[in-house]
């Protein structure tokens, strides 16, 4: 199936966190106080998205209390973090929302991600993937790991469904 014809299907964007909406450091002060850099255009691909009437959702192997608050800033639908299987989860999140496999987009960066990238119906890789999860995806982002990918993804769904230039107008 072409990447177009992926991509209209898609309803339901599931990203992990580090190493897709980070560049993966994890900066740990010396009360342990843990400290992630996210790309603000990634933020304004996320909340574009929600705007176009999809949901978003995010799986992690961490447990961090700056995603909560990201994820609240941004309103995402569905967070799950300190998750080794990943693919459990976001199979409960596609029968909690009526979804299916080929109704979901899932971006990752490494070995953890590649079950669920394998059943997507658009599997991704940022760009500076590990080389087993950008052999697995659909498409790899030309852009790297907390640098714009998620924002780049969501792009080429909406120009895919021919919603993008809507989007645009409405700023």
């Amino acid at each position: 199936m072409k990447l177009e014809e992926r991509c209209k299907s898609i309803e339901f964007i599931v990203s992990d966190v580090d190493g897709v909406l980070t560049d993966g450091g994890v900066l740990l002060d010396n009360e342990g106080i843990e400290t992630k850099q996210y790309h603000i255009r990634d933020g304004l691909g996320i909340k574009v998205w929600r705007k176009a009437g999809f949901r978003f959702g995010i799986i992690t192997g961490r447990n961090s209390q700056t995603v909560r608050l990201r994820s609240s800033e941004l309103g995402i639908d569905v967070v799950r973090q300190g998750v080794d299987d990943k693919l459990t989860v976001a199979n409960d999140f596609l029968k909690h929302f009526g979804l299916t496999t080929q109704q979901m987009a899932y971006i990752g960066d490494d070995l953890p991600d590649l079950p669920v990238v394998r059943v997507a119906g658009l599997g991704v890789a940022v760009n500076d993937a590990a080389a087993e999860l950008r052999e697995a995806a659909h498409y790899v982002t030309a852009a790297p790991g907390g640098r714009g990918a998620v924002r780049e993804l969501v792009e080429l769904i909406l120009k895919a469904q021919g919603r993008w230039a809507d989007i645009v107008r409405s700023f």
